[in-house]
């Protein structure tokens, strides 16, 4: 796959650092190709989480690798964007001070700064 599109870490919060990247896909392997090409890169595999969620024609699939409940919040966004055929993977290092509901707001963040880089409308 090379339609990778990472914007690397855009936000840090109390030692915390946040990164967003996304690609088209059509199916479930196509998500799992984009985790594994995304892995590669060392940073993305040690990361703490690595949380995503994708809008196939199939329908709506989200995981939270750990950071429970992040994948909701990707996936809300993303169908409140309409946005389809996309898979959206938000990576967090954790950075030893618990965040609480704040790690949603980053997550949040995070599907936003990807969503103007792409130029898509978010509600």
């Amino acid at each position: 796959m090379t339609n990778l599109i990472s914007l690397g870490v855009i936000l840090t919060d109390r030692g915390s650092k946040y990164a967003v990247t996304g690609a088209r896909v059509q199916s479930r392997a196509d998500v799992d190709a984009v985790l594994a090409e995304l892995k590669r890169d060392k940073a993305y595999a040690k990361a703490t989480h690595n949380t995503w969620a994708a809008v196939l024609p199939q329908g709506a699939l989200k995981a939270d690798d750990g950071e429970s409940g992040a994948g909701i919040v990707i996936l809300r966004m993303m169908e409140r964007a309409e946005l389809k055929d996309h898979v959206i993977i938000v990576t967090r290092w954790y950075g030893g001070k618990k965040l609480g509901g704040d790690r949603f707001r980053r997550v949040q963040d995070a599907v936003r700064a990807y969503f103007e880089v792409q130029g898509i409308a978010a509600s």
